[in-house]
């Protein structure tokens, strides 16, 4: 038996979120501050009391996210996980909670990766669109026919569970692609509310600044394995970890695979730490046989 912690990406923040940490502990408040000063805003304000716009924005939701995280797994006592992942953005959450990285480098790297990514959206007016009961093969083999048709650029993104899987790319590419997979009987194939296309070719301008970042920050020798989004297989040598990071932001998120591995190596509990609780639904949604929570 193994215990794996999960981390949830962006998508999971509400708002008021870690309001309650901040108030009632003296190490969460103090995390918190720090965060603030790293940040050069305060991020805390904006979690508190801002509105559900404020927090979509990527430069304000990806550090959220990372601190509303990590400050909810550190106020875990005796959390000793055998396994850690993280959805997209929760890779660095597990990335600090395995000891790679230390909660400052942690905060700079999200923030630089989310402002990168920022500058890519902007550069490139794109999308994502969530496919619902559509086999994983036909979505792939849809995005795969719209590009040679159309060369708009439209791929698989995020695998989340059997019958969920995000497609991301160019505004007309996701249009057509949505339009082909209902007629190709998906339930639903629905334009998400986001800014542009993560983990598509189309985040390729923010890889330089991301890797220029890595490359300066210490990554320590992991306490236990991280099953990375990219490779959906459990990673230990800190060279590739940076690798999978950079390469992450154009790469799809294997969730399903990363979740199976996981079992496959002997997993059968798994902890979602952070905001929200979707990572416990898919979880559950790729092996109902397995246990799962949530703690924020």
């Amino acid at each position: 038996m193994k215990h794996a912690f999960v981390f949830p990406g962006q998508g999971s923040q509400f708002p008021g979120m870690g309001k309650d940490h901040y108030e009632g502990s003296a190490f969460a408040k103090k995390l918190f501050e720090q965060a603030n000063e790293i940040l050069g805003f305060r991020i805390s304000d904006v979690m508190f009391t801002g509105t559900e716009e404020d927090l979509r924005q990527t430069n304000v939701t990806q550090p959220a996210v990372f601190l509303h995280s990590v400050i909810s797994y550190k106020s875990i006592e005796a959390a000793r996980p055998d396994m850690v992942a993280g959805h997209s953005l929760g890779e660095f959450s597990a990335l600090v909670a395995n000891g790679t990285l230390s909660f400052e480098d942690g905060l700079q790297l999200v923030l630089v990766r989310a402002r990168a990514m920022q500058k890519a959206c902007e550069q490139n007016p794109s999308t994502m669109a969530a496919v619902l009961a559509l086999a994983d093969e036909k979505v792939e083999e849809i995005c795969e026919q719209v590009q040679e048709e159309t060369n708009e650029i439209v791929v698989p993104a995020n695998y989340n569970c059997p019958g969920q899987l995000v497609i991301s790319g160019s505004l007309k590419g996701i249009e057509i692609a949505c339009e082909r997979m209902k007629a190709a009987g998906a339930k639903r194939a629905l334009v998400l509310p986001v800014g542009g296309a993560f983990h598509s070719p189309l985040m390729a301008p923010a890889k330089d600044e991301l890797k220029a970042a890595i490359d300066k920050t210490t990554f320590h020798q992991p306490t236990s394995h991280v099953y990375q989004n990219v490779v959906a297989r459990a990673v230990y040598d800190r060279e590739e970890i940076k690798q999978n990071l950079i390469d992450q932001l154009t790469g799809a998120v294997r969730w399903t695979q990363s979740v199976q591995s996981m079992i496959k190596d002997g997993a059968t509990k798994f902890t979602e730490v952070g905001p929200g609780k979707v990572l416990q639904g898919l979880v559950l949604k790729i092996d109902k046989t397995v246990q799962a929570e949530s703690i924020s």
